[in-house]
């Protein structure tokens, strides 16, 4: 039995290692070149089952170009693929990535794929009962994700949105939610500002619906808001090699720590560590922590 439903995507990830972020037009010659596993959905199931969580993931993914490949990794990292459907006759999403070697910074262009057709039916017949969170993000049809959450809180089971990426429609989630984790850009979308101060941006975002807010600032930490108030928490010190994925990393280790019970606090150093040791070192999935090396860097000084 899962304790954790994770709604999301599933991808092909194109990774592409440069000397530094292009400037619009502009052609640099690479490093290095990657194909792996992907989507938002997957890194997040796999981050939590890495972790020790109980996880299961609900998705459609196609079998073109080599798509059951991609359900199998998943089944090998211990995530529970009984909620993935397979489409025969289109293709998996795709991820365009490419990863600056000065800062470890990206940039993302994805393509839905099979991702973008995952139909209400199939979200009407998700096993439900029992679960203690469902996690989703804003890959799959906004419509998808609705009933998704709406299912969920009429059985008591908590609904956390990853509002990333960024979709207009995605703002209607907002009162569907108990825990909303989003970076700056994402949450000043949301709120058509740019001007705000993150716990300015954090309060307002719980405004709209959600119980608690967390607010990602990459390097400065994250802020976090709910019926007690605002923290700041500032981020872990690493030499940042690849931050792809971290986001993805700190949802899946946020989400196994509240499940098993563990504190505000002590789930947000759990998924900040996590987070900590991804981006120190490169790729995605690879780069996702185990549980003994969280446990780890909590114990030192």
């Amino acid at each position: 039995m899962a304790d954790i439903l994770v709604l999301g995507s599933v991808n092909r990830d194109l990774i592409v290692h440069a000397p530094r972020l292009p400037l619009p037009g502009e052609t640099l010659r690479g490093q290095r070149f990657g194909s792996c596993l992907g989507g938002k959905g997957a890194n997040q199931a796999v981050a939590a089952a890495r972790l020790g969580a109980r996880v299961m993931l609900a998705a459609r993914v196609g079998q073109r170009e080599l798509g059951s490949e991609l359900v199998a990794q998943l089944a090998r990292e211990g995530v529970d693929t009984r909620c993935v459907e397979l489409a025969a006759d289109e293709t998996p999403g795709v991820a365009l990535i490419v990863v600056g070697a000065q800062d470890g910074e990206n940039q993302i262009v994805t393509v839905a794929g099979s991702n973008g057709s995952l139909p209400l039916a199939q979200v009407a017949l998700l096993p439900l009962a029992g679960l203690k969170w469902l996690v989703a993000q804003q890959e799959l049809p906004i419509d998808s994700v609705a009933l998704a959450f709406e299912r969920a809180r009429a059985q008591g089971v908590r609904c956390l949105l990853n509002a990333a990426p960024f979709r207009e429609d995605g703002a209607r989630l907002l009162p569907l939610v108990d825990l909303l984790v989003v970076n700056r850009l994402e949450a000043g979308a949301l709120l058509d500002t740019a001007s705000a101060t993150p716990e300015q941006l954090a309060q307002a975002l719980r405004a709209r619906g959600p119980s608690a807010v967390l607010l990602s600032l990459g390097a400065d930490g994250l802020v976090w808001a709910d019926e007690q108030g605002l923290m700041h928490l500032p981020a872990r010190r690493v030499q940042a090699v690849d931050t792809v994925g971290a986001g993805d990393t700190l949802v899946g280790a946020l989400v196994t720590a509240l499940a098993e019970g563990q504190g505000r606090d002590a789930a947000l150093a759990f998924a900040q560590a996590a987070a900590a040791l991804a981006v120190s070192r490169p790729g995605v999935q690879d780069a996702m922590p185990r549980r003994a090396e969280v446990e780890q860097l909590l114990g030192s000084p």
